[in-house]
């Protein structure tokens, strides 16, 4: 095999060590990271910083996600690192054909976005491994477009929407030196604003006529308007840990990870910086992504046999891979013995090809070698083992995946079904911390029961004949409704924070799988309620939650308003003041119109579980279903952000109004940095 940096070969059939740890000094080689680019002048194809080419979706630009700056805030572990000059990311780009026409992957999208397969990762990558052979041009669908058309409607919808969010996140007022060094805080703010306006521009653009051979992409346009606008987390690479970014996280887009620092190409596997050294520059790596592309090994959970990248000739013939780029920075980083973080892509249980990312935390490189591919070609293979002392990430996945298999019990289960069989889906009972048997006794019922519905809305409803279901862009009296879009992804995300959700009601004609059913479809994840430590029961999901996903209904039985009973902890009172996903400038809080009071003491589902927080993952949302005059309010639980699998579902309880006597106050335990301390 002929290395990338000098004429020395490995004799066919041997394996020589020797050849991967000695290397010629980086000084002998053509340079790959510019020390002092010029920003002015036009890229060259010499360097690895081409700018990238695509596939970006209309409205989505190039850019590059990371400057590093020099941070005098930086920790004492990662200032032992010297502060690297603007790392030029040659794994944003991606080929073109030609004639410069920018095509699409060829690959299937769901209803939310999300590419059914590696959530970022093209075919192609998949093909050659973890980065893309910028020499290498992938098969694309030419799309003409004449130049000069004014955008469409629908483009405009989308710009003003970007603005009023940035309002509503005030994201225009964030200093550059919190963006460089992130808090929980901020990070939070990052993923749920990429999130929603992803999802929105999902909804949006379902009104707009498909072009053959594109496939839609509102995560990559979503990801650069964030990044064109500063909505960004930790814009300083680094080696090690990323402030704000906890071990055990999950995205489900690429773009999600470069958003956050984490990891910052959008397609590339291995992610590296470059340091000064007394010889001159030298590449580290800082994070690799193990999502299948290759033959990685890592059922062990703390170790990780990873495979170099790099390996696939113009005609998409195997070829040996080289010691360069990601390869030469993670055989740098094996004597260097940095930490590398870790992220793992795994199967996302809602969606039959798409994948969940899974930050594992720190690894370090502890041995490197050649071996044989699959095609009989030379492949760098770098074993990694996980750094002690870290929370359960990967591992508890596996357990997790075992106790849904059954191979394994939940340790301190008391019952396999509290639901005895009402759900579809089964709700287990745990509690491995103490004697206690279980909940009080009540009534489990999944659904809402009313004893008089409100009145109508509208003089009269028309209800949908959508047998098949109701479909975007259409003329369906339902979708009209929700001002001509439908509310949820076909995987029961909502696609947007409305006021009020007007799902299908009885006389509708649609199936219960309709897209504007979620609600009313029973449970979609596997929930369990468990002992906390101080907050009584508490309610958490074996499955990866992604944000906007439908929960579960707040089900009980309705009362009147002035019914509430002062030791009633299982209530739920909509005319109580709820703190806004986004902010308006003029007010501080939402109060929704009409007095909806639950009570779930006696009778009610795994919703009566959630406790109170003052940094919520879950907000609730009013949901009514219209038949003829009459009109059935209710109220679904949908998540802020992902949520990992055993973290806790919380929501906040709203504040009492100050002209009505409410219950009792009680001492808040939730323990973010925005407790209040005490709530009703």
């Amino acid at each position: 095999m002929e290395h990338g940096v000098g004429s020395d070969r490995i004799p066919s059939g041997t394996i020589n060590k020797s050849a991967v740890l000695t290397v010629r000094p980086l000084r002998c080689l053509a340079p790959i990271f510019p020390s002092q680019p010029d920003p002015s002048a036009p890229p060259s194809s010499q360097y690895a910083s081409i700018p990238p080419a695509g596939p970006f979706p209309p409205g989505a630009t190039p850019f590059f996600p990371f400057f590093a700056v020099n941070d005098p805030q930086r920790s004492a572990h990662q200032r032992s690192y010297p502060i690297p000059s603007p790392v030029p990311l040659n794994a944003f780009k991606s080929p073109v054909s030609g004639n410069g026409d920018i095509g699409s992957s060829r690959r299937k999208v769901d209803d939310d976005g999300n590419s059914q397969g590696d959530s970022f990762e093209t075919s192609f990558e998949r093909n050659m491994g973890n980065e893309v052979n910028e020499k290498t041009p992938v098969p694309r669908r030419k799309i003409s477009r004449k130049s000069g058309i004014p955008p469409s409607d629908i483009d405009v919808q989308i710009e003003a929407l970007l603005n009023n969010m940035l309002r509503s996140f005030n994201f225009a007022g964030v200093e550059s030196a919190h963006q460089a060094n992130s808090d929980k805080e901020m990070v939070d703010n990052v993923s749920i604003f990429f999130n929603l306006l992803r999802r929105r521009i999902t909804q949006l653009e379902e009104k707009k006529e498909a072009i053959p051979g594109l496939a839609k992409r509102p995560d990559l346009r979503a990801g650069t308007m964030c990044m064109s606008k500063g909505v960004r987390a930790n814009t300083s690479k680094r080696i090690g840990l990323v402030p704000g970014v906890d071990v055990g996280d999950i995205f489900f887009f690429r773009m999600e990870m470069c958003l956050m620092g984490l990891h910052a190409p959008s397609m590339a596997g291995i992610d590296y910086m470059t340091v000064k050294v007394s010889s001159g520059d030298e590449p580290l790596a800082v994070s690799i992504v193990s999502s299948g592309g290759y033959d990685d090994e890592g059922d062990d959970g703390d170790v990780l046999i990873y495979s170099g990248q790099g390996g696939q000739g113009r005609d998409k013939q195997q070829t040996d891979q080289q010691l360069v780029r990601g390869n030469l920075a993670l055989e740098k980083s094996l004597h260097k013995a940095n930490e590398v973080r870790v992220i793992r892509g795994l199967k996302d249980f809602a969606s039959a090809t798409g994948k969940v990312y899974v930050y594992d935390g720190l690894y370090k490189i502890h041995e490197s070698w050649i071996d044989k591919g699959k095609s009989g070609c030379n492949v760098f293979k770098y074993k990694l083992v996980r750094v002690a002392g870290q929370p359960e990430a990967f591992t508890l996945w596996k357990s997790v995946q075992q106790w849904k298999d059954g191979v394994t019990t939940r340790p301190g289960m008391i019952l396999p079904d509290l639901t005895s069989g009402a759900e579809k889906l089964p709700v287990c009972l745990v509690n491995d911390l103490d004697g206690e048997k279980g909940p009080a006794y009540f009534t489990y019922t999944p659904k809402l029961k009313y004893t008089k519905p409100f009145p109508s809305t509208k003089s009269s409803v028309e209800n949908c004949n959508c047998t098949n279901g109701c479909q975007p862009a259409t003329n369906c009296p339902c979708v009209q409704r929700n001002e001509g879009l439908m509310p949820y992804a076909s995987l029961g995300v909502l696609l947007s924070h409305n006021s009020l959700v007007h799902e299908c009601g009885n006389m509708c004609v649609c199936p219960i799988t309709c897209r504007n059913r979620v609600s009313q479809a029973g449970l979609r994840m596997r929930l369990e309620v468990f002992k906390t430590k101080d907050k009584g029961w508490g309610l958490r999901s074996w499955d990866p939650i992604r944000a906007g996903s439908f929960i579960c209904e707040y089900a009980g039985v309705v009362i009147a308003a002035n019914g509430i009973d002062s030791d009633d902890n299982y209530i739920f009172d909509s005319t109580r003041m709820f703190e806004p996903l986004e902010t308006q400038p003029g007010y501080e809080h939402v109060k929704f119109p009409f007095p909806l009071v639950i009570s779930a003491r006696h009778e009610g589902n795994v919703s009566r579980f959630m406790n109170h927080s003052c940094s919520p993952n879950v907000y609730w949302q009013p949901v009514i279903r219209e038949n003829q005059d009459e009109s059935y309010f209710h109220v679904g639980l949908y998540a802020i952000k992902h949520i990992p699998p055993m973290q806790e579902l919380t929501f906040n309880y709203g504040t009492v109004l100050a002209d009505k006597a409410g219950p009792r106050r009680k001492n808040c335990l939730c323990g973010s940095m925005k407790c209040k301390r005490f709530f009703y």
